[in-house]
């Protein structure tokens, strides 16, 4: 059963493994020391690739997590999924158990899903013959998985599902997250956005239609968002996680809260396959929605945690478009694009940049756009430029726009009762 008046919903808990480090902390201190968590790919041999560098996870050992035979069983997107769901957990010092199982739920978006898994597959497919395939391959490849097995391993029984909205999924499963929460339907969330397709299929693939950087000689200086100089965005990999949960079951429980999520606008460009919609209409319709539905004025926000992908289509397009949803107000606001030290996470940027945003609220400091030497003549925002900033954050938007034309805006607030 559900109550009609909207329950408020409150982040008490973070997990995220990113090209900056495998946990939170390590995540937050390599944004705020601005930081580049990009260099040459090692997963495998670039040589032959236009696009060589990536923003990759170093140092990931998922037996710190699960065992060595459920890992091996698993595609590296699930076992992020499930490693920083764990971690969040922790930190929200949330424990699932038979009397609260049913309420939990888990929401876990990814773009790409296990192409890891396919490529190799496909590989012994033409080497060895179909039945040398692996009984695994389909459940280790297939998208929901992430959100699948982190429940069997975290034994939340809620509602369980996941967004493939390409760039926009993870933002989008969180901001359906939020509303099982708003709406009654249950207690608590697991939700963000999992990705791990630094592979040699995908690469060629986003090169092919020139989305990729080519400063292969500079890969700390790939990534630059809103500068006149950028090439393309650079891949990257990880995950971000939150637990959200209903107000009054967190102050029951004494749990800390880092903000409250108080808005979720999504709206589609009807447009093209891969480009926004002039001007950004699409993203500041999108942008428009979230404040109406978190009964926000323009004049209330302190912080925009930008898509900011580093491409030429993205950033004068977005520029634009929180120029309209917003008006004069866009040229007070900070707005930073984190991207620029993680590279693009795919379905996976949408989570760690939900928990940049929480982490500026609940610390009042917010990261730089690094890279930024010679903003592009369109991109004339107060973008953060080098250095981390501390700055009252009461309220702060997150962005994410994905290829078919998928706009996504979460709204957060700083938490007071």
């Amino acid at each position: 059963m559900t109550n009609l008046e909207p329950k408020r919903v409150v982040i008490t808990g973070l997990g995220a493994i990113t090209p900056l480090g495998n946990t939170l902390s390590e995540y937050w201190d390599g944004l705020l020391a601005g930081r580049s968590g990009i260099g040459p790919v090692t997963r495998f041999d670039a040589a032959k690739h236009a696009c060589r560098i990536a923003g990759e996870v170093k140092g990931f050992d998922p037996q710190d997590y699960m065992d060595r035979k459920d890992a091996k069983r698993m595609d590296r997107f699930a076992q992020f999924a499930v490693s920083a769901s764990k971690q969040a957990l922790a930190d929200a010092n949330f424990t699932i158990d038979d009397s609260n199982a049913n309420d939990i739920g888990i929401i876990i978006g990814t773009g790409i899903g296990g192409l890891k898994v396919l490529e190799d597959q496909q590989e012994i497919y033409l080497t060895k013959g179909p039945d040398r395939c692996s009984p695994f391959m389909i459940p280790m490849m297939i998208a929901n998985m992430a959100a699948g097995l982190t429940a069997i391993h975290v034994g939340a029984k809620g509602p369980n599902s996941c967004s493939v909205t390409a760039c926009a999924a993870g933002s989008n499963a969180i901001g359906d997250a939020f509303r099982f929460v708003q709406r009654g339907y249950t207690k608590a969330m697991i939700c963000g956005g999992t990705e791990a397709a630094v592979t040699p299929l995908s690469m060629a693939g986003f090169a092919a239609c020139r989305a990729l950087s080519t400063r292969n000689d500079e890969p700390t200086k790939a990534s630059r968002p809103f500068d006149k100089d950028r090439d393309g965005f650079v891949l990257g990999e990880g995950v971000g996680i939150l637990i959200i949960e209903e107000l009054e079951h967190a102050l029951a429980r004494g749990a800390k809260i880092y903000a409250e999520l108080i808005g979720y606008g999504v709206t589609c460009d009807a447009h093209h396959m891969t480009s926004p919609s002039p001007g950004g209409v699409g993203a500041a319709r999108a942008i428009e929605l979230c404040l109406k539905d978190a009964n926000l004025t323009p004049d209330q926000i302190s912080y925009i945690n930008a898509h900011g992908t580093s491409t030429n289509a993205n950033d004068t397009t977005e520029t634009a478009a929180i120029k309209h949803a917003i008006g004069d107000n866009a040229y007070r606001v900070a707005i930073s694009s984190t991207k620029s030290m993680t590279g693009h996470l795919l379905g996976g940027s949408g989570g760690i940049e939900a928990v940049a945003t929480a982490m500026a609220i609940a610390n009042d400091q917010v990261p730089p756009t690094i890279n930024l030497d010679n903003p592009d003549e369109g991109c004339d925002l107060d973008y953060i430029p080098h250095t981390s900033r501390e700055l009252t954050v009461d309220v702060a938007l997150s962005n994410s726009f994905g290829f078919g034309g998928h706009n996504v805006t979460l709204a957060f607030r700083k938490y007071v009762d």
